[in-house]
């Protein structure tokens, strides 16, 4: 089929959707969703078969419903209306959620349904939910009702309200006041219920030492409490604050004042923290061993990795390598692997171009590290997606291994034409060779685990209960340590570095990739600034870039011979 994405804009349900529907042979344009004449517009040039809405904020034109089959994928059981149905899901502890597609009409998520999904739900925030249960359980209920379509004999029906069986329901916008914490009553596990389910967007409106802010990134905080609402202990970026019964870990927070950004707690409040107990519990770095096996696992929030935090990644790595083992296992963390550079922490600073060199420094440092280590071998194992540098960091690994269902974004250049480091103009053509290498990075276009495969750029691909299960990379972990021929491949691998070394070195390739960087950073086109503001402040794109809106770059006149 012919499938137009339309989008508010190319999130991570999108682009895992993009993926798929590619893989499967569907010609995919996107469009974002930026007023009505821009989509009737679009769907004029492209003339799909069918019009797809997984992430929408407002409705479908009419005029376009009516004339083409418009599909709209809602993060909710059947019956389930409104736009905050995985925000009362996650608050109410909701036991199984689900998603449904649905056939766009007048009145919103009330259309026939073609397919739904459901999945049992974690004690998760909703951002973790929609990345991993929802997106999956969004893809498999697309995919069951492109089948129904083509089949042209399924017809669709409407939700019968009488239906005991029927659970969902309509439900109004969740608001700040079905949020507010009540620090001297809550116990903890509803906290945490109310935070999470804010997590991402809109955050929880409360108050830290005084100032208003909203509260994002929590967890349990065990063996710590005090005073209900009191600050009693702070561990990396975190706050601990105390409930009724416990504690919750705070790790960011956004201030409530014009352009503040969302930034870990403990920067926000650098001098109110400074006094603050100690306490451990909030640990992003966390390094495990299981006989000749490391695992080093890195759950950066939203996936970004700031100076400080590639430093401490860094210095974890050393002590890594000190164990006597064979083969140690980059894990990253369950909702992201890595998405490199932090624009966030980059955006509050001072200056902007320098914490953007002193971050991508960082970056370098750490990947030059894992290309450098000869003595063990190193994989890096993707449970979930990664993002500009942070593909590139998890390809300075001698093997890549990906979960069935994880999207990758190989490119910078969509963040103002930023060049980019990590040493990927040694480490991507190497894998995927220079013309693909060329291809990948000009595309800016998400790619699913099997093309990567295809490229070059993963080695193995693990079923998709690695994402949750630990078990399936421990095995395969164990068969590497254990296999025969390990101690040759160690040797070539010191060879072809040491060929590669002497071919060119690694300093060369990064004073290259860095000479780009800095004018980036420092030169006189803004195009890297401008876009990481409009990015960190979540602006809104007035069109939709050619390499997505493929019926808008087909339309472009032929250049002149």
């Amino acid at each position: 089929m012919r499938i137009l994405l339309l989008v508010h804009s190319f999130n991570s349900l999108s682009q895992r959707l993009h993926v798929e529907l590619i893989e499967r042979g569907h010609e995919v344009s996107v469009e974002l969703d930026v007023n009505d004449a821009v989509t009737c517009d679009a769907v004029e040039l492209f003339e799909p078969d069918l019009v797809l809405a997984p992430f929408l904020k407002r409705a479908i034109p009419r005029d376009v419903w009516q004339r083409r089959r418009c599909l709209i994928v809602h993060p909710g059981i059947v019956g389930d209306r409104g736009p905050s149905a995985l925000d009362w899901a996650a608050l109410e502890a909701e036991s199984e959620w689900g998603v449904t597609v649905l056939e766009a009409e007048a009145e919103m998520d009330a259309g026939p349904v073609w397919a739904s999904a459901t999945f049992p739900m974690r004690a998760a925030t909703k951002s973790s939910l929609y990345r991993r249960e929802v997106t999956d359980a969004a893809a498999a209920a697309v995919i069951a009702a492109l089948a129904r379509v083509d089949s042209r004999i399924f017809v669709p029906r409407r939700p019968d309200p009488a239906d005991p069986a029927l659970h969902g329901r309509l439900r109004p916008t969740c608001r700040q006041s079905d949020r507010v914490i009540d620090w001297t009553a809550d116990p903890t596990d509803a906290v945490l219920r109310k935070i999470r389910s804010a997590d991402g967007t809109p955050g929880v409106r409360d108050a830290l030492f005084g100032r208003p802010v909203r509260l994002y990134d929590a967890h349990r905080a065990d063996r710590i409490s005090g005073q209900p609402g009191a600050v009693v202990a702070r561990c990396g970026g975190a706050l601990a604050r105390a409930t009724m019964d416990g504690a919750v870990w705070i790790g960011h927070v956004r201030e409530e004042r014009e352009k503040a950004l969302k930034l870990p707690a403990a920067q926000v409040f650098a001098a109110e923290s400074a006094t603050l107990p100690v306490a451990a519990g909030y640990a992003p770095i966390r390094y495990d061993e299981e006989g000749m096996v490391g695992y080093l696992h890195f759950a950066f929030y939203n996936g970004a990795m700031s100076t400080a935090q590639c430093e401490a990644l860094r210095a974890a790595y050393a002590e890594a390598l000190a164990r006597p083992t064979r083969v140690l296992v980059l894990m990253g963390g369950p909702d992201h692997w890595s998405n490199g550079i932090h624009l966030g922490v980059i955006e509050a600073a001072g200056s902007p171009a320098d914490e953007s060199w002193r971050n991508i420094n960082a970056m370098n440092d750490l990947a030059r590290d894992i290309v450098t280590t000869t003595d063990r071998l190193v994989v890096s194992a993707l449970r979930a997606g990664a993002g500009a540098g942070g593909v590139f960091l998890a390809l300075a690994a001698d093997e890549v291994w990906a979960s069935e269902g994880v999207v990758l974004n190989p490119h910078y250049k969509d963040m103002g034409n930023l060049y980019g480091s990590e040493y990927w103009t040694y480490l991507l053509p190497r894998r995927a060779g220079a013309e693909n290498a060329r291809r990948v990075t000009q595309a800016r276009l998400p790619m699913g685990v099997a093309e990567a495969r295809r490229l070059g750029l993963v080695d193995r691909i693990l079923p998709p209960s690695a994402r949750h299960d630990p078990t399936v990379i421990a095995a395969t972990a164990r068969g590497l340590a254990s296999d025969a021929e390990r101690e040759a491949r160690l040797a070539d691998k010191r060879r072809r570095r040491a060929a590669d070394e002497a071919e060119k070195p690694l300093d060369a390739y990064r004073a290259e990739e860095m000479a780009r960087m800095r004018l980036n950073f420092y030169g006189v086109d803004p195009s890297y600034h401008v876009a990481r503001y409009n990015f960190i402040h979540k602006i809104p794109k007035s069109r939709t870039p050619l390499t997505l809106a493929r019926h808008r770059s087909r339309q472009r006149p032929a250049p002149a011979s």
